[in-house]
């Protein structure tokens, strides 16, 4: 159980990995996907450091906690995570439910129940253990 919770949280830190990647190299195709646009210079620098940064480190922590087999690299995934779930379920109750928010929610739920695991899992140093 645990190499398969391992194996999820390293192929959802190299996904997200590969995400951030696409908003560094052209942000405005996977900005458009997503329902946003970057207008001028500023725009751009945003979702290359907003997104690229958000994908990037999470991701990057994710696949890190999964080659070291240490849980709490996962807490700092796990909480950008929550708070993008939150920030939907906030919008949900302002601005009304579109059908086209289901996916990215879907993704995000996976996601906090993959780190939730390989938070619990994954092994801890004897010192915090305790």
């Amino acid at each position: 159980m645990k190499w398969a919770v391992r194996g999820l949280v390293g192929v959802a830190g190299v996904l997200a990995i590969i995400v951030a990647l696409a908003f560094w190299a052209n942000p405005a195709a996977p900005a458009e996907r997503l329902g946003l646009t970057g207008e001028g210079g500023l725009g751009l620098a945003t979702l290359r450091a907003d997104l690229g940064g958000f994908f990037g480190g999470a991701g990057a922590l994710a696949l890190y906690a999964a080659i070291r087999d240490r849980a709490r690299l996962l807490t700092a995934p796990l909480l950008l995570i929550c708070l993008a779930l939150a920030g939907r379920i906030v919008t949900v109750v302002v601005n009304g439910f579109e059908q086209s928010m289901i996916q990215p929610a879907a993704i995000e739920v996976v996601l906090l129940v993959v780190l939730a695991a390989g938070r619990t899992l994954l092994s801890r140093p004897q010192a915090e253990a305790a």
